[in-house]
């Protein structure tokens, strides 16, 4: 029952009551550390200073961990330099208040529980200041009333300390390990000896890659104009549809070469997003569609296309401006509750950092982004497939294939990448050069505009599963839709 206090003599009121703390489950610990250094080994890896709720506590586990970290015995004659001047340290009895720590021997056989209660109590600390933080935030009127930003925040904010709640060692044997790699090599076996992970939808890059693999973040570049969301939009729509087949098909999930795809678009609308969508499966033309200009019979098939497509697992998040703590956060909701076998962010560089002085540092920025994203596709064992703007740099050039030097603003995002793809799509540029009708160069202009028209190529430039290269592909600009070139899909990179 909680303590009552009178207020003004006269009404009463429950006292705040005490954080969730154990200041003797701390001192117990701290003694037997410095009485057996090896218990240090085991407890730094999931126990951190700030789990401690004595400040004090906390720097003398800090120092333990720096003295076994360089190979020296910590104990209360060797720590004892180190707090000498510590004010805190003097309120208690200056350092001699480290020998009385180690004072009981039996604290060894414990360690490991003190730990692990000393842990679920900062935990539950952590809860309470993100609740009190919701409270005050909603109390609080005297600012712009935003609530579904306050909701959003405390959301983030609780699936943080869950996060740090639900981390478990990653150590695996090795046969632990030997297993999954046998697991995937089963998978792309049974798949027709190419796809490991996502299928792509596209059996020349599928052949390249492997497919998309889980806990891989791969970027999928190109400047403007060359349909990155179009192919991202074709892989999640294949991705989602494969995912269906193989259920009615009595395939289990986990076998499965699909995947349920969250699709965070914060440039398009979720509706402009169906709509290419619908272009691509009922055979339209995106612009027909949006401008009203079809037929009965081609509303009636796109009416049919739309019911087929009802059901797919593909989920669209088109809230702009999101941070990449929000999106993270979204996405671990979506893998609880839709079970996401795949995330698609269009595009990186409309992301937004969680730092306050993120905007005088944009390289920083991107860094923290696509550090994130990295660390979302390992957390929810997934890929991450992140489009990418290029830098001007490929339009100055003579040779507009890019490369890994034009990905944009940080060099963090070729190397956060398992992946980095390019979309190239050599009749933009032709068209683009296009001379007069009368002009001595336009029938040579008008030969090559037909060798290249509607074609396109994939760029590979980095796979840490395997060698880079290109895949071929065909663009239908009219319904946005990339498909097989049918013909020699895969071209070795040329090696200089």
């Amino acid at each position: 029952m909680a303590e009552v206090v009178r207020i003004d003599g006269g009404a009463e009121a429950p006292a705040t009551p005490s954080l969730p703390q154990n200041i003797e489950a701390e001192a117990a610990l701290l003694g037997a550390l410095m009485i057996d250094n090896r218990l240090v080994e085991d407890i730094q890896l999931r126990l951190k200073p700030h789990h401690f709720f004595e400040p004090l506590h906390g720097r003398v586990y800090e120092a333990i961990l720096r003295m076994t970290d360089k190979n020296m015995v910590a104990n209360p004659v060797t720590l004892k330099p180190i707090f000498d001047a510590d004010e805190a340290m003097k309120e208690v009895g200056g350092p001699a208040y480290l020998a009385q720590l180690t004072g009981s021997g039996a604290a060894v056989i414990g360690a490991r529980d003190f730990a692990a209660q000393i842990y679920d109590l900062a935990l539950l600390r952590a809860l309470v200041g993100v609740g009190r933080d919701m409270v005050e935030g909603a109390l609080d009127t005297s600012e712009e009333v935003a609530p579904l930003t306050q909701i959003e925040r405390a959301e983030s904010e609780l699936y943080r300390v869950a996060e740090e709640g639900g981390t478990a060692s990653s150590v695996k044997s090795f046969g632990e390990a030997t297993r999954l790699a046998l697991e995937q090599a089963e998978k792309a076996l049974n798949s027709g000896g190419h796809l490991s992970g996502i299928t792509t939808g596209l059996d020349g890059i599928n052949t390249k890659v492997g497919g998309m693999h889980k806990s891989d973040l791969v970027i999928l570049a190109g400047r403007p104009g060359m349909g990155k969301t179009s192919l991202a939009t074709n892989m999640a729509f294949s991705a989602a549809k494969r995912f269906v087949q193989d259920q009615e098909d009595g395939i289990d999930p986990a076998k499965s070469a699909g995947a349920p795809v969250a699709f965070f678009s914060l440039e398009m609308s979720a509706d402009q997003l169906a709509t290419r969508i619908l272009a691509e499966q009922s055979g339209i033309s995106a612009e027909n569609l949006r401008m009203g200009k079809i037929s009965q019979q081609e509303f009636r098939h796109l009416a049919r296309a739309a019911g087929e497509l009802s059901t797919l697992p593909l989920y669209i998040d088109d809230t702009p401006g999101l941070t990449i703590a929000a999106l993270r956060a979204r996405a671990r909701r979506l893998k609880r509750q839709k079970g996401i076998g795949m995330v698609v962010v269009d595009y990186l560089q409309l992301l937004q950092g969680t730092g306050k002085n993120n905007n005088d540092n944009r390289v920083q920025e991107i860094s923290e982004i696509s550090r994130g994203l990295k660390q979302l596709a390992k957390e929810l064992d997934l890929p991450v497939l992140a489009l990418s703007q290029l830098s001007r740099a490929v339009e100055q050039r003579e040779d507009k294939k890019p490369q890994l030097s034009d990905l944009r603003e940080s060099g963090s995002i070729e190397q956060d990448a398992d992946m980095v793809w390019f979309v190239f799509r050599p009749d933009y540029y032709v068209a683009a050069k296009q001379p007069p009708d009368d002009h001595p160069d336009f029938a040579a202009w008008q030969e090559e505009m037909q060798r290249v028209y509607g074609t396109a190529e994939l760029i590979v430039a980095k796979q840490r599963h395997g060698a880079t290269g290109k895949v071929r592909m065909r663009f239908d600009a009219k319904i946005t839709k990339f498909s097989d070139a049918g013909d020699s899909d895969y071209l070795p990179e040329m090696r200089s």
